[in-house]
Order: structure tokens, then sequence, then C-alpha cells
């Protein structure tokens, strides 16, 4: 039965064209394989006839010669195949991830478990497809040598493929679950793992340790299950193998038997014969690989389903009068916004307050474009940055984490940090701006300045802090809100923030209640309302 990642698994096994010569490689070393046993009853033969036959002798080296080195390049081009194709795969599923924006309908777990256990699971599928082939292709080519050398072998032999395949058949469809679910229930652990650990600080603040520990632990007897279940269904596989083998091999020997005393057959003959046997149930041998297969298939449904995802419609918005400008129209974002209205001019410095959980880090991510609302629109002109309570420093230096994202030079970068007060940190670091981020020890407060730095390296039109300074003291927010005056002159800049010495700085204050704009206002104008006050002093409303 077709799955959904099966198309994907075809395009993944043709995007490296080595595997013709894999194909090729295994097809030289399956002949030599082959006829490996037939070169070994001759060489029999032969000793037992008191003669020395140089061409025989040398016909059996050449076909192990050929067997043993075709197999050494075949792990080597199998190996750097298999690279390539999940590098391929890894590469489209983060490309689509992050078409799909933020936020995305994968958890950020189960996406890391796609993009890298799922990605290089599936990306053996070339290598096991030719594996399989090649099986059965050695399986064919022993009946026919068996044939060739008595056909009453070859009937023998045959009477014992229904069985076989049956075998195949049940190990295939008994796993196919099992392997799903285990698959499934990986992303899910991860998912959940991900986030706890992302929550370290607020779980050890809370004393929800253990309540934690039993929730992203709680699919691990689902993941149990479903791992016993594959290892019953290839434990009973293999056993019933391990006897179907033996059993065939004692049926052929014994005609084989018969043949050597009727005279058709010769001692290296039957010897021949337990060889083509092997090879012929190879199929039934290849059980962990098709185990495999069945993994292989799985992943690649889990793939299919990111990248069959459609990425949010974002239409174009209408430009603003000026750039800066900003609107929203009745957004809505699931429950934690309600048909927020507001219209921001362009040079506005906007305060976003409210209780933790009203929607405010929402907010901001509507607004940054970080995230697309349900219903309603937003309108915004020009470059946005972005800068967050923990940043994530990307790039390989102090620099390039600055410059991420923007075409910034040397002295656009030096101006960015000197404006977000992290310009004294950066020089005193054994390489400076030079320094690997590897090596560099930052502070929650020396982090975030980074952070807003790389925001402020962009030159953008609308920069939006969501508790981007949060981890500075009063004095130096303050001095860092100045500087990005003096650095950004003009533009609109939107806050979210905690504090009322920041709100008291801005011109306009959007207040926050449970994912709707209370009201909107100057800071004084706000104060006058208990609960507004409520917001900063902890009281209630």
């Amino acid at each position: 039965m077709a799955r959904p990642g099966d198309a994907l698994l075809v395009d993944a096994a043709k995007y490296d064209h080595r595997w013709l010569l894999l194909v090729l490689n295994a097809a030289l070393a399956t002949t030599a394989g082959l006829l490996l046993p037939a070169a070994l009853a001759s060489t029999v033969d032969m000793a037992l006839a008191g003669r020395f036959d140089s061409p025989t002798v040398l016909w059996l080296v050449s076909m192990v010669s050929v067997e043993v080195v075709g197999d050494a390049i075949g792990v080597v081009l199998a190996a750097a195949i298999t690279a390539r194709v999940t590098a391929r795969l890894r590469h489209r599923v983060s490309a689509h991830l992050l078409e799909l924006g933020h936020p995305s309908p994968f958890a950020a777990g189960d996406a890391v478990s796609r993009v890298t256990g799922d990605s290089a699971i599936a990306g053996g599928i070339p290598v096991i497809m030719i594996v399989l082939a090649v099986t059965v292709l050695s399986s064919v080519g022993a009946v026919v040598a068996l044939a060739l050398m008595d056909w009453r072998l070859a009937v023998v032999f045959l009477l014992s493929v229904p069985l076989a395949m049956l075998l195949v058949r049940t190990h295939m469809r008994l796993t196919a679950d099992d392997v799903a679910t285990y698959q499934e229930v990986s992303g899910e652990l991860s998912a959940r793992l991900l986030d706890a650990v992302s929550g370290l600080r607020t779980i050890a603040a809370s004393g929800t340790a253990e309540q934690e520990s039993r929730r992203v632990l709680r699919p691990l007897p689902t993941l149990a299950a479903a791992g016993v279940g594959m290892w019953r269904t290839q434990a009973k596989m293999i056993w019933r193998a391990g006897l179907l083998l033996p059993a065939v091999e004692l049926a052929v020997l014994t005609a084989a038997g018969f043949g050597v005393v009727a005279g058709r057959l010769t001692i290296g003959d039957l010897l021949a014969a337990l060889g083509y046997v092997a090879l012929g149930m190879g199929v039934v041998g290849q059980l962990p690989a098709l185990t495999t297969f069945a993994r292989t298939r799985a992943s690649a449904t889990r793939l299919a389903e990111v990248l069959d995802t459609p990425p949010p419609r974002r239409d174009a918005p209408a430009a603003p009068a000026s750039t800066g400008d900003l609107e929203l129209h009745n957004v809505t974002v699931g429950s934690a916004l309600r048909d927020v209205h507001l219209r921001i001019p362009a040079g506005t410095f906007v305060a976003v307050v409210g209780r933790s959980g009203a929607g405010k880090s929402v907010l901001a991510a509507v607004i940054g474009g970080l995230s697309t609302p349900d219903s309603g629109e937003v309108r915004r002109d020009g470059e946005v940055g972005y800068a967050f309570e923990r940043p994530a420093l990307l790039g390989a230096t102090v620099g390039d984490s600055i410059r991420y994202g923007a075409d910034a030079g040397k002295r656009r970068v030096r101006a960015a940090c000197e404006a977000a007060q992290v310009h004294d940190v950066v020089v005193r670091l054994p390489q400076g701006y030079d320094t690997p981020m590897a090596d560099t020890p930052l502070s929650g407060g020396e982090a975030q300045r980074l952070g807003l730095a790389r925001a402020i390296a962009r030159d953008p039109d609308l920069l939006v802090l969501d508790d981007a300074t949060a981890s500075l003291d009063m004095v130096t927010e303050a001095t860092v809100d100045k500087a990005i005056e003096a650095a950004l002159p003009g533009r609109t800049k939107v806050v979210v923030t905690h504090r009322a010495a920041t709100a008291r700085r801005a011109d306009l204050v959007v207040w926050l209640v449970d994912g709707e704009v209370r009201a909107t206002g100057s800071h004084e104008a706000l104060w006058l309302d208990p609960a507004y006050r409520a917001v900063f002093t902890g009281g209630d409303e």
C-alpha cells in the first residue's frame, strides 16, 4: 500500500547519480558471488582428482577477489550516497520549516527530530533499495544455477519459496505499525524534552520539576511498547528463518546426494548446491534490512507531512503612508489576541504592557512579522529589526552573529554594538569581534545586548524589542534607549516591557488584558487607573 512518503523516497533515491556506480559495483560483486560456488566446486573436484589446474585455481581466486573488493567499494559508495541524500533531505525540510514561519505547525522538538533522525533514516533509501534488489537477483540467479546443475535441485528449492515469501510478507505487515508508532512517539518525546529544556529556569523556580518529568516521559510507555513490538516481530521472524534455511539446505542436500549416487553430480557440485541454497534464501536473511526499509518509509511519511504542509498565505500588505507606519485591523491569533486594532504613526515609541499571559509577546511577533494572524490584517512598511529576551546568537564569531541576516560591514557592526552598550564587552574578548562564539562567555544581559546590536545593525525602519532589555538595570536600559534613538533617529520602536520607567519614556502605551487592548494612551494618563498601576506593582486589579 502506497504511503505519502513513497514519492519522496523515489525522488531522494534518484538525487545522487552515484547510485548507478553502486548498482554496477553490486552487479559485479553479485556475479562473482554467484560464480564463486561453481569455482569452489571445480577446485574441490580438482583436489579430489589429485591434480593441479592453474586456470581453475586462478578462477577461484579471481572470484573471491572481485567479491571482496566489490564489497569494500560498496561500503564506501553507500556511505557517500547516504550522506549526500540525507543532507539533501535535511536542506529541503529545513527550508520548508522556515517557509512555514512562526509559529510552526510542528513543535520545535518534533521538527528537530524530523530534520535530524527521520532525514538520516530516509537518506539510506538508495542503498537499502539496491541491497534488496541485489538480494532478489542473487536469489533468482541461485535458482537458475541450481537448475543448470540439476533441475531436481531447483524444484526442491522452489517448494520452499512460498513459505519464505509468507515470512517476508508477515514480517513487513507486523512491523509497519510498530515502526510508524515508534517514529511518531520519538518525535513527540523530543518535542516535550526540548520544551522542558527551554523552560528549565521557570520549572526550577516554580518547583514543578517532578510534574514536568512525568509530562515529558508520559509517551515513554508507548515508545517502549512499539520498540518491544518491533523486537518481538523481528525475533519471531529470525528464528523461523533460522529453521527454514537448514530445512531447505537438508532437502537440497538430500536431492544432491541422490544426484551424486546416480552420477549426475560430483562432490564439488554438492558443495556448490549448498552455497546456492544460502544465496537463494538471501531474502529471508535480509529481515533486518526489511525492518530498516519499514522505518525508512515511516520516516519519509513524517518528512512528507512537513513538505506537504502549505505555507501560510502572506498577502502583500498595503503600503502605509510612510516608512515605519504600522497598522493592525481586527487582528486575532488563537486565544492569545482578539480583535486588536491599532494605528502607530512612523517614528512612534510604543510600550506594550500587561500581566504575564496578556498576549504581549504574541502581539510583538505579529507586529514584527514572525507570526501570521488567524484573521485580520497587518500593514507595515520598511525593514524590521527584532530583538528577544533570550536571543539565539548564530554565527561563527561575535561579529558574524551581529551581522547575521544583515548586509552590515565592520563599521556598522561596531556602531550597533556601541548603541547597544556592548562594544566595551566585545573589545575585551581575546580576539575582539573575531572571537569565536563558542569561546565567548556571556551573561544574560550581555547576550541580550548582542541580540539588540544585531537588530540595530539591520538599520530597521521598525524596531521590535520583546523584553530585549529585561536583564539590564534601569540606568543601563535608559542609556541604551538614548543610544538607539541616536543611532536610529525617527524610527518606529515597539517595546514589550514590565517596567513603569520604560512605559513612562514611551510616546504611546498599549495596555493588554487577556489578549485584548484594554486601553492606549500616555503612561501618565493610564496611571490614573488602579488596574493599570497593578500591572507594575503586582497588586489586584
